[in-house]
């Protein structure tokens, strides 16, 4: 009896251990499938979108990253899908925009256009939804970032229209779980348009009628007609047609982005740089040329806010205390002695040093037309000039801001034919005539030499 009973209670512990064994398996399977995800059928409108020959269409659903979104979407409802022909999407569609689309860092705007074509409810041509209060009928979309922007729906003249578009195939595509229908262009929710708008750069935003290259009057070397110029684009004047004619170098009237425009403050930078001339020392020289001898200062000022870019080679006040008065005291010669220094380039020590290492000699253009200074590569450094007349790169970027770079040497550098002159100039010399006598001293003098007294008067020896 005993046996029995103990035997009994094994097999219902068996039963038991094989129930709870059935329960256990079965709970894994649903963990399994809903880890999966939501399992489609083949007869589902995704599938028969992927399928169809809105490829177009198909194809950015798939670059959108969006099948796994819209298979719980199905899974939940049905949905239906406003789908642009496929020359709507690719010769339609601006290209900028299209460019701007398919942008990785724009995949939320691509993911947003597209959900604005699809509505999570069933709606066929013979329920197409009717006005109310005369107001057309208003969706949503799956597009869930549309800051509760609506599809609107409506009929005229016979015809269906989802928001601008009309639709040219209705019913085209229908299962169990959603339809197509074919629209003649894309929707574009307004979400979408803001950010294309703010993405764009300033020269694209106003469309420009294509015009030819700027006409320059050969008299005033100005402008026939001003050219639009983009913020922070160079000027379209080269800078030496911004230059005066005489001393000064007054730009032209606004040749680029700055001036009243206000995108460079010429005045400040250049202030900036004469203030740490002064503070790194030994440059006081050229500060005081460029502020007080000349008007260089506040011109070069102005030159920067136009959008020109300068690189000052500034000789130290050991150089500058070797030129001599007669090179100096000329009419115009403290600004040419400047000009030849003024680079209208932007060039840094290490830009320098690479091109003269790369090509050997690097000619420069100044602002003093039409000579060039050489630069070359010697003892680990750039010399500029040549022979007696050069100078080395002494003090490497002492100032640079971006629009001006000042380096300093330590000679005054002269155009080569300058120097060639000097050395041919013949040397001067002062010859000083005795001072003539008077006619009535010396017919004294005669008279008393005559009678042999001539030595006795001081005048006559």
């Amino acid at each position: 009896m005993d046996s029995q009973i103990y035997g009994g209670g094994n097999l219902l512990s068996v039963f038991f251990f094989f129930l709870i064994l059935a329960f256990t398996s079965a709970a894994f399977t649903e963990e399994n499938r809903a880890a999966a995800g939501p399992q489609i059928n083949s007869n589902s409108v995704l599938v028969a979108l992927l399928d169809s020959h809105y490829t177009e269409l198909s194809e950015m659903v798939e670059k959108a990253l969006l099948l796994q979104m819209l298979e719980e979407a199905v899974t939940r409802h049905n949905i239906t899908i406003f789908a642009p022909r496929n020359e709507a999407l690719e010769r339609d569609l601006d290209p900028e925009f299209k460019r701007f689309l398919l942008e990785p860092r724009n995949l939320k705007s691509l993911q947003n256009l597209l959900l604005f074509h699809m509505i999570p409810s069933r709606i066929e041509v013979g329920k197409w939804p009717i006005p109310v209060n005369g107001k057309p009928a208003r969706h949503t979309s799956l597009c869930e970032d549309g800051n509760g922007e609506r599809i609107q729906l409506q009929e005229m003249n016979g015809e269906k229209i989802v928001g601008i578009a009309k639709v040219v195939k209705s019913d085209d595509i229908i299962r169990p779980d959603g339809i197509i229908h074919g629209i003649e262009r894309v929707l574009v929710p307004k979400s979408v348009q803001q950010e294309f708008n703010a993405r764009r750069s300033l020269s694209s935003t106003a469309a420009v009628i294509p015009e030819g290259a700027p006409e320059i009057d050969p008299r005033t070397h100005r402008l026939k007609k001003p050219a639009p110029v983009a913020a922070g684009a160079p000027p379209v004047l080269p800078i030496f047609d911004a230059l005066a004619p005489g001393p000064s170098i007054a730009p032209a009237p606004a040749p680029g982005p700055g001036g009243p425009h206000g995108h460079f403050d010429g005045e400040s930078q250049v202030k900036d740089f004469i203030k740490t001339l002064l503070h790194y020392g030994g440059y006081n020289e050229l500060a005081d040329i460029l502020v007080n001898l000349t008007s260089l200062a506040s011109e070069m000022g102005r030159l920067v806010s136009e959008g020109y870019v300068l690189t000052v080679l500034a000789p130290n006040d050991e150089a500058m205390a070797k030129l001599t008065t007669d090179q100096l005291s000329e009419p115009g010669a403290p600004e040419q002695i400047v000009y030849y220094h003024l680079i209208p380039e932007y060039q840094t020590e290490e830009s320098m040093y690479n091109a003269v290492r790369r090509f050997g000699k690097v000619k420069y253009d100044t602002l003093r037309l039409p000579h060039k200074v050489v630069a070359e590569e010697a003892d680990g450094s750039v010399k500029f000039g040549q022979n007696e007349g050069s100078a080395y790169l002494f003090d490497p970027d002492i100032y640079t801001d971006g629009r001006i770079s000042v380096q300093g040497i330590d000679g005054v550098l002269f155009p080569p034919e300058e120097i060639a002159v000097a050395k041919s100039a013949p040397i001067s010399t002062k010859i000083v005539s005795k001072p003539r006598r008077g006619k009535m001293i010396e017919v004294a003098c005669s008279i008393l030499g005559a009678v042999g007294q001539a030595s006795s008067f001081s005048g006559c020896n």
